[in-house]
């Protein structure tokens, strides 16, 4: 499962830099694979989508901090919790009932991500 920032989040930004997969972004800020990653070509997305891992991306979020869930691994594979809820001061970095994934798929795209 991803990690959702709610919309409780007071901008504080202390996530963000916690994030091993660079998922993490300023609301209305664009995004990319590539970002934080060793990705190159093209990636697959999670609703199917082919992507250039360079191409920007929509902001999930306008006016938040929000985290890409095709880039979330919930730290799996880095550390023992997700860093984000370890680091936020108001709680608003919860699991995302909509983004429900396995110990063994978060792994992989951890291996994806972050290619040796």
């Amino acid at each position: 499962m991803a990690i959702i920032i709610t919309d409780e989040c007071i901008n504080c930004g202390a996530c963000e830099p916690e994030c091993p997969n660079n998922a993490i972004y300023e609301g209305g800020i664009e995004w990319a694979m590539v970002d934080g990653t060793t990705l190159s070509g093209t990636y697959g997305l999670q609703n199917g989508q082919q992507v250039d891992v360079n191409q920007k991306q929509e902001p999930i979020s306008e006016d938040f901090y929000y985290i890409v869930p095709d880039k979330c691994t919930e730290c799996v594979g880095f550390h023992e919790e997700p860093q984000c809820a370890a680091v936020c001061p108001v709680d608003c970095c919860v699991p995302d009932p909509d983004h429900v994934d396995s110990e063994a798929a978060l792994l992989d795209r951890k291996e994806k991500l972050h290619i040796a």
